[in-house]
């Protein structure tokens, strides 16, 4: 016997299932990635990161042929 189920236009895509021993099933949604655990310095780190690029304000290119195989 196989112990699946389908939910049709649920409102998550993954779920964390619990199975208790009274036989109750508890589904709890799951987010894969939570966007809040950068913090903003970071994210203000990378903004100006990314403009800096796009403003052409960039460093010499790296040679990495030494750690070619």
């Amino acid at each position: 016997m196989k112990k699946r189920a389908v939910f049709r236009n649920s409102k998550h895509e993954y779920y964390h299932v619990q199975k208790f021993a009274e036989g109750q099933i508890e589904l709890e949604s799951r987010e894969l990635a939570v966007s809040f655990e950068i913090s903003q310095p970071v994210l203000n780190m990378i903004d100006a990161a990314i403009k800096n690029v796009q403003n052409g304000k960039v460093s010499e290119p790296v040679d990495l042929t030494e750690f070619e195989a």
